[in-house]
């Protein structure tokens, strides 16, 4: 077990050019301009569709910040989200919730929760808990669910224990079809919105054979979905009433998204999904649209070939915000919302597997102007991060720590 670990993380330098990242009446306080920080050769000569939609500008942040191994007791953490105490409900790949305090204690098992397929990139993934969890004490998460005609992913929901150790009528709420027997491509992630429903995502399921349903509307592969807490559609989602179409969609032509989190000022709902060999897109989602996978991408098959017809633009299909050559493999995300670091305020921090850092994207009129990454001397695989009720960072990763990144 390591317990305490900590790290020093901090950069420092005044440059004149420095561009603020401060909000209302926090002094201002700049990071930093650097070269990009992606340095390897890209995959392909594709061109990106505008400017600064890949490889912008780096950034260092200049507030001196720490980062701490609080624990590395987790086997193969995959969602984690925020108590109202300040414990964190952590997921693992093979089935189990624990609890971890902000020392590092790992609680036992939590019983109760049905079984999952966890091979190849299944298993228990995203989770969330009621926004009334004080009074209900409700949690919801989605999970590879293994069915006689093969696996697809399912969302439940269950009641904690007064005791915490159990989910208590867990209960499948919602299945993304058609099922299939492979063991790739997921999606995993959950969200409650500001009208309590929650948003899903899926994945198209990486084969050939069940790629394309990523365009198809009568299938729930690669999208965003958005039910209520019951597993129905939310009244007035884009494709209600049209026919052949599934009515909990909410945006699709996505591949396997990874991250989701809203803007904490615009309220705005972004993504991240991984492309196949480059190609991880960032994306803004709105209502109906189409993202465009497997029809247009900035990434190759793995062996080298084009996707389809090497197509990257399209009109009538979006264009990533922004999109990483080669692939960072990105994960779990949250916008810093805290007054802690000014400079970090409103900026996006999405854990990168295949990376093995935190990556943070500075925003401005939903463009992405800055980059930096975190914590890349750990080698770790960060699978999931969210802010804590401290304000602090959280992040979990597949080699079991659970980080806590704060101001110095």
């Amino acid at each position: 077990m390591v317990t305490g670990t900590l790290l020093a993380l901090s950069s420092c330098g005044d440059n004149p050019s420095e561009q603020s990242q401060a909000t209302g009446s926090e002094p201002a306080v700049s990071s930093v301009a650097a070269p990009p920080v992606e340095t390897k050769e890209p995959n392909t000569a594709y061109q990106p569709a505008f400017p600064d939609q890949t490889r912008v500008a780096g950034l260092k942040s200049t507030t001196a910040y720490e980062g701490k191994v609080l624990t590395d007791d987790l086997e193969k953490p995959w969602g984690l989200t925020s108590m109202p105490d300040g414990r964190l409900l952590i997921t693992e790949k093979a089935g189990t919730m624990r609890i971890a305090s902000l020392s590092g204690e790992v609680s036992a098992p939590i019983t109760g929760i049905p079984n999952v397929n966890a091979e190849g990139q299944g298993g228990l993934l995203g989770v969330r808990l009621d926004p009334d969890f004080e009074q209900n004490r409700m949690v919801y998460w989605v999970f590879s669910e293994p069915l006689p005609e093969g696996n697809l992913t399912a969302v439940a929901k269950g009641r904690l224990s007064d005791d915490e150790k159990e989910i208590e009528g867990a209960t499948v709420i919602y299945r993304a079809t058609p099922a299939y027997e492979g063991t790739l491509h997921y999606g995993g992630r959950i969200l409650f919105d500001k009208d309590d429903n929650l948003i899903i995502s899926t994945g198209e399921r990486s084969d050939a054979v069940t790629r394309p349903q990523a365009q198809q509307l009568n299938s729930s592969l690669g999208k965003v979905i958005r039910i209520t807490k019951a597993g129905e559609p939310v009244g007035g989602n884009p494709f209600e009433g049209e026919a052949g179409a599934k009515p909990e969609i909410y945006s699709y032509g996505h591949r396997n998204v990874q991250g989701l989190a809203f803007h904490p000022e615009t309220g705005d709902l972004w993504e991240n999904e991984f492309g196949p060999r480059g190609g991880d897109e960032l994306n803004r989602i709105e209502a109906g649209k189409d993202y465009g996978w497997p029809t247009v991408t900035y990434g190759i098959e793995y062996g080298g070939d084009k996707v389809g017809e090497g197509i990257q633009q399209q009109e009538g299909l979006e264009q990533p915000v922004y999109y990483w050559d080669p692939s960072i493999s990105p994960s779990g995300m949250t916008f810093y919302s805290s007054d802690s670091i000014p400079e970090w305020k409103n900026n996006l921090f999405i854990g990168g597997l295949g990376g093995m850092q935190i990556v943070r994207l500075v925003l401005e009129d939903n463009k992405v102007v800055g980059e930096e990454r975190l914590l890349e001397s750990e080698k770790q695989r960060f699978r999931d991060i969210t802010q804590g009720k401290d304000g602090a960072l959280y992040a979990v990763t597949d080699q079991g720590r659970l980080y806590r990144v704060y101001k110095k």
